[in-house]
Order: C-alpha cells, then structure tokens, then sequence
C-alpha cells in the first residue's frame, strides 16, 4: 500500500450529535482514485461517518468533533475552511434521488451557476460532459427541458450523480445510492463507479455484501460496541477484508452470522 495516495485521512475521529457521541476514534485512508467501501450492521454509524467527511452533518443540527479529518493534508474542520467550497470538492450522493423540481438541464447546472458566472455556452458543455460522465447522456439529450422528476428512479439517482460531477469534486461520497433501485439500475450505477474511478475518489456505503465486493478496492467495517458506539472494526483491501479478515467479528457479519 505504499504507493497508495490519501485523498483523505480519517484520524482518530469521534462525532457527536449535540452531546450523544455517534462514532468514536475511527482512523482510516480513503485513496485517491480508488474505492472504499463501508460495511456494517443498521445504527453503526457508517452513515454519520461519511457525512463527516465533507461537513453535512453540521447541517442536521449541533454537532461536536474530536480528532481530524485531513483533504489532501488540510484538516477540514479548521474554522478558516469554506464548507460550501469543500463540499464542492467532496460531492456526495444520498440514498434516495433527490432531484430537484426544475429541468434536467437545470438540475446538472445548478452548483455550477451557484459557484461561478459562465458564459451559457460553457453551460452547455459542463452539462452535457456530467450527463455523459454519469452515462445519462443519450437517455435524456432530447428532453434536457422536461422536468427531472419525469425520470425513473434509477435515471435520477444517475442524474444526482452527474449534478455532483457538475462541479468536478475530487471526492464523491455515495450513501447507499442503490438502495431504492431495481437490479438493472444497480448494475447501470456499479458500471458507472468503475468506469468514475480513474477520475476521481469514490466513498460508498453499502448494506449489499456482494456490491461492497463487487465495486470496491478497499472496504471498512464498521460496528457498535455495547454502549452502542459506532466504531471501525477492521479496515483493509477488500478481498483481504471479504476472504481472510483478521477480526472474527468482521467474519461473522461478512458469513451472515450476525447484522
């Protein structure tokens, strides 16, 4: 793992909402241009992890961090970082589409024309390269004015996709983006992340063992201890993690035994 680059290092990282810590003293690498995936039961804290990684947490209301959260070797929750502009550096994808009530095209372009005034032609070109990055290009080309909400719902988990590569984060942090899709839409998004790795870090959380297997590079498993604590059990390369893990908990849930 030596020639591996962290986009971001997790250092003994524990978060609370308010006063009720929700994951305590994680430490992990997420590589550049690779994927890792989170595994773990219901209520570990693999969800509250990943909004930590770009801040949208501090969205759902008081929160409190001990340790740090390095981008590149900038801690993130320095009080000098923009959030809004590091979130457009680490994107992120939510479980449920979440299109906006406005076209297809103003969909794709809306954090571009938030962050910076472009020429319209530019626009279309950022738009249709995001539409195409996210596969969704020939589908929709000839009803970029219709509103997205007319879109299946794997064609709009791919439009929220192609909404955060708008503004080319270096970072996409996906929470369970396959969960509400049929078959055929999870495999259109798993042949989507392959083909999004050599452009950017992909982060994703998973509760389907065969995806975490089949997508990712590296895989982190997370549990609770009994106080019902979020903590990260074992983190390696994700056939170590799937064929030889060194925890007999992360045995257990990966053989279906518990979780």
């Amino acid at each position: 793992m030596s020639n591996l680059i962290p986009a971001i290092k997790v250092k003994n990282l524990s978060f609370y909402y308010s006063t009720s810590k929700a994951i305590e003293a994680i430490s992990m690498d997420i590589y550049q241009n690779h994927i890792t995936a989170i595994i773990g039961p219901s209520g570990c804290g693999k969800s509250t992890f990943i909004k930590t990684l770009n801040r949208i947490s501090e969205l759902e209301g008081p929160v409190k961090v001990e340790g740090c959260v390095e981008f590149f070797g900038q801690n993130i929750y320095d009080p000098r970082i923009n959030s809004n502009k590091l979130r457009r550096q680490i994107g992120m994808v939510f479980q449920k589409p979440n299109p906006f009530t406005m076209s297809i095209y103003e969909n794709v372009a809306y954090g571009v024309k938030i962050a910076m005034r472009r020429p319209q032609a530019e626009f279309d070109e950022i738009v249709e390269s995001a539409l195409k990055d996210a596969a969704l290009w020939d589908e929709v080309k000839d009803k970029l004015n219709k509103s997205a909400l007319g879109l299946s719902g794997g064609q709009q988990q791919r439009l929220c996709i192609a909404r955060a590569l708008a503004v080319k984060p270096k970072i996409l942090l996906m929470d369970e983006p396959c969960s509400a899709l049929d078959p055929i839409a999870t495999m259109k998004v798993e042949e989507l992340l392959h083909s999004l790795r050599s452009q950017l870090t992909i982060a994703i959380v998973t509760h389907n063992m065969q995806q975490a297997a089949r997508i990712s590079d590296f895989t982190a498993f997370f549990s609770t201890d009994e106080s019902r604590i979020g903590q990260m059990v074992e983190f390696g390369a994700t056939e170590q993690i799937f064929n030889n893990p060194l925890d007999p908990r992360t045995r257990d849930y990966i053989s279906g035994r518990f979780g």
